[in-house]
């Protein structure tokens, strides 16, 4: 069987929340490391709860760059974040990456992390980010490109949405979007199928 084609930056050239539920079902590999995306959310620039909102830093420049990067950041000072870039250039929306089912790599994972459980290997951003190695080195490297392998979905799924969380700003927003009855989310859904 064929394996699905590759996503190119091109993909990435669209509003953030159309991106956002086409990445669930999409295979990620870091180095050869990674698995389904099972969890997203979404971060519009005109989003309060948006790094990009108050305008550029120098932490947040990769979001006004070219879509189809990587933004990469660190959350509360301990654990790493990745972001796809969405839409032209100096919109500065972002997918942030919440979850993964583990896929290829395995063993790599579970050292990484010091688990043995598959469910807990990436199920939360900061959990996938040490799981498939992904740190500042990653900031602003082509999505499409290694040390980045980006695959469409090959099947149709069902989708659940649902309001952000650890958030504090916009909290309203159902711009999370998760692969229904997932076991490797990061937290359940509340909310109906997209």
């Amino acid at each position: 069987m064929p394996l699905p084609p590759k996503l190119r930056r091109s993909f990435f050239d669209r509003p953030v929340l159309k991106v956002a539920p086409e990445l669930i079902g999409a295979n990620l590999l870091v180095n050869g490391v990674g698995g389904r995306i099972v969890e997203v959310e979404a971060y519009h620039h005109t989003d309060p709860a948006a790094h990009s909102y108050n305008g550029r830093t120098e932490r947040n420049a990769v979001m006004f760059g070219p879509h189809g990067y990587a933004y990469v950041y660190r959350s509360y000072g301990i654990h790493w974040c990745l972001n796809f870039v969405c839409e032209e250039e100096g919109s500065a929306s972002a997918v942030l990456i919440r979850a993964l089912e583990p896929v290829a790599g395995i063993a790599a994972m579970r050292r990484r992390r010091g688990l043995v459980d598959e469910r807990a290997l990436c199920s939360g951003p900061g959990k996938l980010c040490d799981a498939l190695g992904v740190s500042h080195r990653h900031n602003g490297l082509p999505l499409d490109r290694p040390p980045f392998e980006l695959r469409a979905r090959s099947e149709s799924l069902d989708i659940v949405v649902g309001v952000r969380i650890g958030i504090t700003k916009a909290i309203e927003h159902p711009w999370r979007y998760g692969l229904k009855g997932s076991r490797f989310l990061s937290k359940p859904f509340s909310v109906s199928s997209k």
